[in-house]
């Protein structure tokens, strides 16, 4: 399929759409998609928002969308959603909470599936944001799986990071493992009508004092709201704007696009040298290797000698 890139640049619905399907479905990814917008890239603000499945963060991300179209910016979503094992399939449910936006041209929400990619994040959702930062959109929003791992592409992906909880949460916040704490520029207790909600901002408020502050960085929030009520969205929003102002004056976010570039083109690599790799005769001669009989008298450090050479 031909990409209509003056169709993107141009802000055309049509492209976009098609540019979007196309990145999805491609078997590898497309460097020229990248090598084409690359020069308009680095322009939007990008904000990832996670957390285990119930939180909220389909209604939360709805008045996030409310917030920065009240300032005229033009908000894309790229909800990331886990891919049915047995149809291949995106549950895409949720993004019914954020139908009332659908009229709006300036803003493109899309769903897309993980395809097995358990970091939370699909791989071509990078693409997917490319693909709206040259459209022009001035904020993006990664709205991810949360199956209560550690959702680390998502800190890789976005300049701010959201890990959104409900009060019940409080067991999982004293199991939290490190990596989830580190990736958070703010926590939301979504949902902090209900009983638990001082508990767990006590709770999580507690560790993130134990951490060690080094000069220079962000310190995490922690905030309560109730998105379906519309309470503590001042909070988040102005946590948000607060964070936005200090990463771009000490140059972080022109250092997080650096990144995503650097882990782009490892990436194109890694798909292209596998690609290259894997011909049919290795693949039947891996086959082959492993149908022997007794699985232990295998020795894998042979096999992968034998496919390397």
């Amino acid at each position: 399929m031909k990409i209509d890139f003056d169709g993107i640049l141009n802000s055309r619905r049509l492209a976009i759409t098609r540019a979007l399907s196309f990145v999805e479905n491609a078997d590898n990814l497309d460097i020229s998609l990248t090598d084409a917008l690359f020069k308009y890239l680095g322009r939007a603000y990008r904000i990832g928002v996670t957390g285990p499945p119930g939180a909220g963060k389909s209604t939360l991300v709805d008045k996030i969308i409310d917030y920065w179209r009240g300032l005229d910016k033009r908000v894309a979503v790229i909800s990331v959603d886990p891919t049915s094992p047995f149809t291949g399939g995106a549950i895409l449910g949720d993004r019914v909470r954020m139908g009332r936006h659908y009229a709006d041209k300036n803003v493109f929400i899309r769903s897309m599936a993980t395809r097995g990619n358990h970091g939370g994040l699909a791989i071509r959702a990078q693409d997917f944001a490319d693909i709206f930062d040259a459209a022009g959109y001035d904020i993006i929003i990664y709205e991810t799986v949360g199956v209560g791992q550690v959702e680390l592409d998502v800190a890789k992906a976005a300049d701010t990071t959201i890990v959104v909880l409900v009060p019940e949460s409080g067991d999982d916040i004293q199991a939290m493992k490190a990596g989830l704490m580190e990736i958070a520029d703010l926590f939301v207790i979504n949902k902090a009508d209900r009983q638990g909600a001082n508990q767990a901002f006590a709770q999580l408020q507690s560790m993130l004092e134990m951490r060690p502050r080094v000069e220079g960085t962000w310190p995490p929030q922690v905030i309560k709201t109730s998105a379906i009520k519309g309470e503590g969205l001042t909070d988040l929003t102005s946590a948000l704007r607060e964070h936005q102002t200090f990463l771009e004056r000490h140059g972080i976010i022109r250092q997080n696009f650096r990144d995503r570039v650097s882990a782009k083109i490892l990436t194109h690599i890694g798909e292209q040298l596998s690609s290259r790799f894997w011909t049919a005769e290795k693949r039947g001669l891996l086959k082959k290797a492993l149908a022997i009989e007794n699985i232990q008298d295998l020795v894998p450090g042979k096999v992968v000698q034998t496919l390397l050479n």
